[in-house]
């Protein structure tokens, strides 16, 4: 069963982003999903063999499930189609980019580190944010030293940029 061609327009009208990183982790997950959905479709025949189907909770509960990740593939499969790879950023130009390490001194001497990632692959717990968020958008373009404002709702969050990585800072 292949993906289907079409999928829903880019109403941003902007290609999405991301980090090589985030396209392989994409393509990994593609790759787990079609060998579970193989699985899956064993079981399915194997069910179907059994004999009657409608009072078959094995044979109902695995095409649910098949399709449940037949839905995901082709959301993923759409994703990579229109995602684009950002390059690696220069090193060492000390300007935020996007895929970039920023490490943020809060005015009271808290330090933060996050990653500006594409939205696809934001995990707040590994201090990977979106480039969309208002965060990314203070920093992005910002220089060594530069202080930023991000207006929050617990209030606003005033910072100076400490350090620019272009690989993850240990």
């Amino acid at each position: 069963m292949g993906t289907r061609d079409r999928t829903r327009p880019d109403e941003s009208r902007k290609p999405g982003m991301i980090t090589p990183e985030g396209h392989r982790a994409i393509e990994q997950q593609v790759d787990r999903l079609w060998a579970e959905s193989r699985k899956l479709a064993e079981a399915v025949a194997v069910a179907a063999a059994e004999g009657d189907r409608s009072e078959n909770a094995e044979y109902t509960y695995s095409k649910m499930k098949l399709a449940q990740v037949h839905r995901k593939l082709g959301f993923l499969s759409r994703r990579l189609q229109v995602l684009k790879i950002a390059r690696i950023p220069p090193p060492d130009d000390g300007t935020v980019h996007f895929g970039c390490w920023v490490e943020l001194e809060d005015d009271e001497g808290g330090r933060h580190v996050y990653r500006i990632v594409g939205s696809d692959e934001t995990k707040l717990e590994l201090g990977h944010i979106s480039a969309d968020s208002p965060v990314a958008r203070a920093l992005i373009g910002r220089q060594l030293d530069d202080e930023v404002s991000v207006a929050r709702p617990k209030g606003d969050l005033e910072a100076t940029i400490v350090g620019i990585y272009v690989r993850e800072p240990e």
